[in-house]
């Protein structure tokens, strides 16, 4: 069975980057947008990011709009997301979904309803300290 593996998070002050990773395994990226979300204890998971391989064309929630950038590598069947300028409200676990790209907008209009729909993978803890 398919499934997605994120990678990449860990500890970094505020202002930092750090660079996480959603690669398939089982299964091939073809067709689908890959979506990122995060999520904290006691909250609902939230949309931040979407990318459609086919176009390259990416969606950013306006909490992380110039600060991160989603990124496709289709010959190892990756996907990227480099976040900048780091915050400590940044502090979460990351997860990424393939998505049906017709989804990717509402990670712009709706990020709680994106982040409502999906197979999202284990996640990744990202921590920033002030």
């Amino acid at each position: 069975e398919g499934q997605v593996v994120e990678s990449g998070g860990g500890l970094v002050q505020a202002g930092g980057s750090l660079r996480l990773s959603c690669k398939a395994s089982g299964f091939t990226f073809d067709n689908y947008a890959i979506g990122w979300v995060r999520q904290v204890p006691g909250k609902e998971r939230e949309g931040i990011a979407c990318i459609d391989r086919s176009s390259g064309h990416a969606w950013y929630a306006d909490s992380v709009q110039g600060r991160f950038t989603t990124s496709s590598d289709n010959a190892i069947n990756t996907v990227y997301l480099q976040m900048d300028n780091l915050k400590p409200e940044d502090t979460a676990v990351y997860h990424c979904s393939a998505q049906d790209p017709n989804r990717c907008a509402l990670v712009v209009v709706d990020p709680l309803h994106f982040g409502r729909g999906g197979a999202w993978g284990q996640g990744t803890q990202v921590t920033v300290s002030s």
